[in-house]
């Protein structure tokens, strides 16, 4: 059986994240207004990202990953920019891109 992780877009220009085994039905669901809460009356919605996993558990893993990131990961994920999901990544933990060419150990040596 597959799972799905999806993310929608909705009116109001926010983002909805879930897990489903029936991506079809769910996405009506949300359309009808009773997908969720917050999508109910934030219509009409656009899905903007889908995956398949073989299994509930990374399915959920990956709302769950996905729903505690920024905004501008969530495009990056969406436009399919690994590169600037690579780097919103890193930044988020505080480390420095690689790409700048900055690092600890390059400072001053």
């Amino acid at each position: 059986m597959t799972f799905w992780t999806y993310m929608i877009q909705c009116a109001d220009g926010s983002y909805y994240t879930g897990h489903t085994d029936d991506i079809d039905f769910r996405i009506a669901q949300h359309h009808a207004g009773k997908g969720s809460q917050h999508t109910r009356n934030r219509r009409p919605l656009k899905v903007v990202w889908t995956q398949d996993f073989p299994s509930r558990y990374e399915a959920l893993a990956a709302e769950r990953r996905i729903k505690g990131w920024s905004r501008a990961k969530k495009e990056a994920l969406i436009e399919r920019d690994w590169e600037k999901l690579s780097i919103l990544a890193r930044n988020r933990q505080g480390r420095p891109s690689t790409s700048s060419g900055r690092t600890d150990e390059g400072i001053g040596a």
